[in-house]
């Protein structure tokens, strides 16, 4: 069964088959450029929306795509598991992550460079871990901790969240608001406030634990 996560992968995929970015893809087809943007995967209250199924029937007949190459296309993009049989769970020092690297369009773990640490499962087959090397949120997230960040978890507001912005930048904030136009962050640790404009912000996933 598709999941939601890997219906906007295969359009996230399609689209960089063909050179194009979502809104690139969502022009060529004759759509509203936002259809695909990252702010339209989920509403306001962190409820997963789902693209219809008149703007997929249009990017496939853009791309000349048939419905089974769409779902190949999905299965070959598909990260692989991150909870073994053992269970063990893709970790990466934050030093040493590049998000355009690391992780695809919609903040799921991908690519080269992981390594794998011993956890118990949980839910998330695709929950990895964050391992600090520095201090990132003192006093509460420092040099030494583990952060298990779950990318399938609904994001709900008072959540501790991992964002990434701009395609290189990974923050750490506790979620106060979102709307289809913004999002606003409580710095960690502090009563500070970020507003992002969602266009900023590529991905946010649940900080699901932490060891310290």
């Amino acid at each position: 069964m598709l999941t939601h996560a890997d219906i906007w992968r295969g359009i996230d995929k399609l689209a960089e088959r063909h050179g194009l970015s979502p809104s690139g893809l969502a022009r060529k087809a004759g759509l509203d450029p936002t259809t695909f943007n990252p702010s339209k995967r989920a509403s306001r209250e962190g409820k997963r929306r789902w693209p219809s199924t008149e703007s997929l029937a249009k990017i496939l007949e853009a791309t000349n795509t048939s419905l089974a190459e769409f779902v190949q296309l999905i299965e070959e993009a598909a990260p692989r598991a991150s909870v073994g049989p053992q269970g063990r769970l893709r970790a990466i020092r934050f030093g040493e992550v590049q998000p355009a690297r690391h992780f695809d369009a919609s903040g799921f773990p991908t690519g080269e460079g992981w390594d794998e640490m011993a956890f118990p499962a949980i839910d998330d087959p695709q929950a990895w871990i964050l391992e600090l090397d520095r201090d990132l949120a003192p006093p509460c997230y420092r040099e030494g901790d583990l952060l298990v960040i779950s990318p399938n978890s609904t994001v709900r507001r008072g959540d501790r969240v991992l964002y990434c912005a701009h395609r290189r930048t990974l923050g750490v904030g506790l979620l106060l608001r979102r709307t289809i136009n913004r999002t606003v962050l409580e710095a960690i640790g502090t009563s500070s406030e970020r507003t992002f404009n969602n266009q900023e912000l590529d991905w946010l996933a649940r900080i699901l634990w932490v060891s310290q």
